[in-house]
């Protein structure tokens, strides 16, 4: 990864169409009423983390040299929350995400924060971030709100957990 700048818009823009290229389709907009209509969108996204979330951080992921997809990660006292990682289509599927995501959940568990994220109902990254071990902690009709505890905590909810068990059978 690297910080992105300024000059990274352009591609910033790309990846996230990138995202959204077959919901768009189904649409039957022109090439026109897209491209306005996904910049909007682009806009408002980025005005949205930057007001919800100041010192977020914006990177680019590469592959080698080779831009490859985004990644906005906020790291705040009592949680890190992951609030965007998307990859170009050439590069899905090769374990980037999972070991990026992986990375971050490892750097949480250091200092005992969870890692949390919203993802959109449906969307199949939900399965592979149930995979590292993300659990649903609500949501809205939209998006699912997900959560990674670091190792210790997790540990201590199990211990509660059948210890209420235990208590329920005496």
């Amino acid at each position: 990864m690297r910080p992105a700048s300024p000059s990274d818009d352009e591609f910033l823009l790309h990846v996230y169409v990138s995202t959204r290229l077959e919901e768009m389709a189904s649409w039957g907009w022109s090439p026109a009423q897209q491209s306005t209509f996904i910049r909007m969108q682009f806009a408002a996204r980025r005005r949205s983390y930057v007001t919800a979330y100041p010192s977020a951080e914006h990177n680019v992921i590469l592959f080698g040299d080779v831009p490859a997809g985004s990644i906005i990660i906020f790291r705040g006292p009592a949680e890190v929350r992951l609030l965007d990682i998307a990859l170009l289509p050439e590069f899905r599927g090769r374990g980037i995400a999972r070991n990026l995501i992986g990375m971050l959940i490892s750097e949480a568990a250091r200092s005992e924060s969870p890692v949390r994220l919203s993802v959109l109902r449906g969307n199949p990254a939900e399965r592979l971030y149930e995979r590292l071990g993300f659990i649903a902690k609500g949501g809205d009709q939209m998006y699912t709100e997900m959560e990674c505890l670091p190792a210790g905590a997790v540990d201590a909810a199990k211990k509660t957990q059948e210890s209420i068990h235990a208590g329920k059978s005496e």
